[in-house]
């Protein structure tokens, strides 16, 4: 989900839009969340994995978030079919693994 956010984040429209700050923030809070719920084993992890959370946390935290975001698809920026969001579908995609 990094990725795809930081990705994202570069897209002059999906930057500033609602769907992306509410994207980030529920990603930012899973991952809480996911800590939170493996704390004991986060002690046991690889160097590998290790960093690669690291990373990811950093990373999110490092996201620039809209102060003032808006719907884009309300406004007529967007471009993808009605009920389709490249964030949201991304996101989905990862709650289901």
């Amino acid at each position: 989900m990094l990725g795809v956010c930081r990705n994202q984040q570069e897209d002059p429209f999906c930057s500033t839009c609602s769907a992306f700050a509410n994207t980030v923030k529920a990603v930012r809070e899973g991952l809480v969340a996911f800590e939170a719920e493996h704390a004991d084993g986060m002690t046991s992890l690889s160097p590998a994995f290790a960093a690669l959370l690291e990373d990811a946390r950093t990373g999110l935290a490092s996201l620039r978030v809209p102060a003032n975001p808006s719907g884009q698809k309300k406004a007529g920026n967007c471009r993808l079919p009605e009920g389709v969001c490249f964030l949201k579908a991304s996101r989905g995609i990862i709650q289901k693994v």
